[in-house]
């Protein structure tokens, strides 16, 4: 029961009403208002966060408010009507996160809420499988479940080569190869995109991740551009992650490109991703094994005997010393930043 949004107005949660449940709204949601006045809740999606504001969808309601504090695109508001800036963020079901680009070693929040990532590379010179790696561990520490899509495989002569290397990452994470251009993919992607669920694509620039969402959506509303002839790579045009709505009924997040993806606090996602090295180490003498040279490490050991890939575990070695390194850099940082702001309120009391 919706009225006016720009009148005072109520609405009754229901998790069967269709724009809410398109939107992604699931009983994980309703479940942290039950003690909230559900005659006067509005659930709102965030579906773009600008500097000063963030776009809002819910029932009946699409339009922007001012910005909130520590959102990001696919959270769930409780919008405060008559102050926007007070609306609550529920809890978060799932939180894909990077160590921020340049040298301030700040965190940032990718997209919220999601039950799939859609990791998309293509069957060219942008193919790299650390990149890959990467990206499935992000996924794997935020409990989302990732897919590899490799696009341009008409571009390919191949494709079946990068799809061979990509499901060697982990053999829990599905690998598709397609042309994102062709409806053939709605087919083929039609599996996680159904009602109520919701998807983000991440990846490089260029690799055709907006072309996928218009052939999700059945139109051509986002801006894309011909590959370059000189590497075959894509040119790139999205420039804010923003979430849309398909026409079954499923939410779909796009992304820009990440030229840097620096991993931080996705301990948990490593040992998933490389879920067979972490088994090794537990064969390893000593428990802080650093699997170089140390006697008794069964990661040399299984290296020796050519059971695994040693450029695999060199890149695995690489990810958990950069995840370490900027989990600590961060979380000082935090504890600074927490130091400064008591000293700052302190002087200001001292100062009245």
């Amino acid at each position: 029961m919706v009225q006016d949004p720009a009148a005072n107005f109520t609405i009754k949660l229901e998790t069967d009403e269709p724009q809410l449940v398109a939107l992604g709204w699931q009983s994980f949601f309703e479940d942290q208002i039950t003690f909230v006045n559900k005659e006067t809740s509005i659930p709102v999606r965030v579906t773009q966060v600008h500097r000063n504001t963030i776009n809002i969808m819910g029932v009946d309601i699409d339009h922007k408010i001012p910005a909130v504090l520590e959102v990001a695109v696919g959270d769930w508001l409780l919008l405060d009507k008559d102050n926007p800036r007070n609306s609550l963020i529920l809890k978060r079901k799932s939180l894909v996160k990077r160590r921020a680009p340049g040298h301030d070693r700040k965190e940032q929040l990718i997209a919220a809420n999601l039950d799939t990532t859609f990791i998309v590379s293509s069957c060219n010179q942008d193919f790299n499988i650390a990149r890959l790696e990467r990206y499935v561990a992000m996924a794997h520490d935020a409990e989302v479940a990732p897919v590899i899509i490799l696009t341009k495989n008409d571009l390919s002569d191949d494709p079946q080569s990068y799809a061979k290397r990509a499901s060697s990452i982990s053999s829990r994470v599905p690998v598709i190869c397609l042309d994102g251009r062709h409806n053939q993919a709605r087919l083929q992607l039609a599996p996680w995109c159904v009602l109520g669920q919701t998807v983000a694509f991440l990846g490089s620039s260029g690799v055709g991740k907006s072309t996928l969402v218009n052939t999700l959506s059945g139109n051509n509303d986002i801006e894309t551009q011909d590959v370059r002839t000189a590497d075959d790579r894509g040119r790139h045009t999205t420039t804010r992650r923003q979430l849309y709505i398909l026409g079954g009924g499923c939410a779909i997040i796009d992304t820009p490109g990440m030229r840097e993806l620096q991993l931080t606090d996705v301990a948990v996602g490593l040992r998933e991703t490389f879920a067979d090295l972490h088994a090794l180490t537990q064969n390893c003498r000593f428990n802080d094994c650093v699997h170089n040279k140390e006697p008794g490490c069964a990661i040399t050991a299984a290296i020796k005997s050519k059971e695994i890939d040693v450029a695999r575990v060199q890149r695995w070695v690489k990810l958990v010393a950069e995840d370490q390194e900027n989990t600590s850099a961060l979380a000082q940082k935090s504890y600074r930043d927490k130091g400064r702001s008591k000293l700052t309120k302190g002087k200001k009391r001292n100062h009245k």
